[in-house]
């Protein structure tokens, strides 16, 4: 019923399977904590089965595993300071690790013996072997880029379209020398329509002194604005309304839907936080809120901030807004603990 995650239901991309895995992934978690004084290790197999299918899907599900994995190791130190038995937590997370990266290993070698090289993972650009990935122009992109406008307008559209330099926000640009200089390396990619090294040099060095002169608008504050876009943003951007909705200039309807979204969207943050704050107890609610966090620290240095990829955690914050709805029982504290 969640809006968010219907509409990739429709769409040719890798979100609903991967949010299907991410939530069963979890499931089994949580069963396999329950059991942890148990021998039985087949929830984990399935926790780590279900890790795989994300990891394979999209290489960021490797977040999951991470997650899982800095859990496990938090109930491992837990279980050392109070000297209660620590097994059942080392086989879980061996068993978790060993299902979730075998299918890589296999892949893995597959590669080495095609292409003559290791790759375990798809490469973060998605190129070719042989393919030039303009790294300079990626970095330069990411010492200002913070909403999904600015990847629909500009990161998107290179190579191959022309950049308009008015696209860019004022942030782009530290002084009237530099948004010249930007403004003469766009004018020579605009007659082209292609990076090649020498120009990718040029943004590269761009870059290079944007983040030289405002090193803690690039490690933190365009981070922490990317973070708040991709959570904050209506998440219109399978549907008509225009990417900068908040120029109230489309169509009423597509505002009005825009706007209607962007609520809906904060609402379920919120009831999530205040089933966190004032909701019945959930189960190891660590696991979730560890994911949660983990994916949005990786989500922070992307260069193409888009709000789909925070649908992989809507599981966890389902779940935690859930618990307002949820009673307290007896066994209530016991479950607070965890």
């Amino acid at each position: 019923m969640c809006p968010f995650l219907a509409q990739y239901s429709a769409a040719a991309l890798t979100e609903t399977l991967e949010i299907f895995f991410t939530a069963l992934a979890l499931d089994y978690a949580v069963i396999g904590l329950d059991e942890r004084q148990s021998p039985r290790l087949r929830p984990w197999a399935w926790c780590g089965i279900f890790v795989a299918a994300c990891i394979l899907l999209r290489p960021d599900g490797g977040v999951l595993l991470l997650a899982i994995g800095v859990y496990l190791g938090i109930l491992l130190v837990r279980a050392l300071r109070s000297g209660t038995e620590v097994m059942p937590i080392v086989r879980a997370g061996l068993t978790v690790a060993a299902c979730a990266l075998a299918p890589l290993a296999v892949w893995g070698a597959r590669n080495l013996h095609t292409m003559h090289r290791a790759e375990f993972l798809a490469p973060r650009y998605a190129n070719e072997v042989d393919e030039f990935v303009p790294l300079g122009f990626n970095r330069w992109v990411n010492t200002w880029i913070a909403d999904y406008a600015s990847t629909e307008e500009i990161y998107w559209n290179v190579p191959g379209d022309k950049v308009d330099i008015d696209n860019l926000p004022a942030r782009a640009f530290d002084t009237p020398e530099q948004r010249e200089a930007t403004a003469a390396v766009l004018d020579e990619y605009n007659q082209a329509l292609n990076i090649n090294a020498q120009l990718d040099q040029k943004f590269a060095q761009l870059a290079d002194e944007r983040v030289r002169t405002h090193p803690l608008r690039y490690y933190v504050v365009l981070p922490a604005l990317k973070i708040a876009d991709m959570w904050l943003r209506p998440r219109t951007e399978l549907l008509p309304p225009d990417s900068r909705w908040y120029e109230f200039d489309d169509d009423t309807k597509w505002i009005v839907l825009a706007v209607g979204l962007g609520v809906v969207n904060l609402l379920y943050i919120l009831a999530a936080v205040a089933g966190l704050v004032h909701g019945g107890p959930i189960a190891w609610v660590g696991l979730p809120l560890t994911y949660v966090l983990l994916r949005s620290l990786l989500l922070g240095t992307l260069g193409n901030p888009e709000a789909r990829y925070t649908l992989e955690c809507y599981p966890c914050i389902i779940l935690m807004a859930a618990a307002l709805w949820s009673m307290p029982r007896a066994s209530s504290l016991d479950l607070q603990s965890r």
